[in-house]
């Protein structure tokens, strides 16, 4: 694994754990009303960009960072709106 990749695997690992804790919150309070819905949407929809971008560049860090994230994220806005 080049230096490259590496950076990029751990960014990627980094910023996927980091909505782990939301995701966990939201599921276990059943609470998303101070959650932002416009804010995730755009996110959402911004780490399926991603997804796309990292397929078309066959980007393994890439694409697997943002088709966790995009779960990850994705659940989170099922939540707020069923919850929140």
């Amino acid at each position: 694994m080049t230096s490259t990749e590496w950076i990029g695997s751990a960014a990627a690992a980094l910023t996927t754990t980091a909505f782990i804790p939301q995701a966990w919150k939201v599921w276990h309070t059943k609470h998303a009303a101070d959650i932002s819905l416009g804010m995730y949407a755009l996110f959402t929809l911004g780490v399926a960009l991603w997804l796309a971008y990292g397929i078309l560049l066959a980007a393994w860090p890439i694409i697997v960072a943002n088709c966790i994230t995009l779960l990850l994220a994705g659940a989170v806005l099922v939540m707020k709106l069923k919850f929140g």
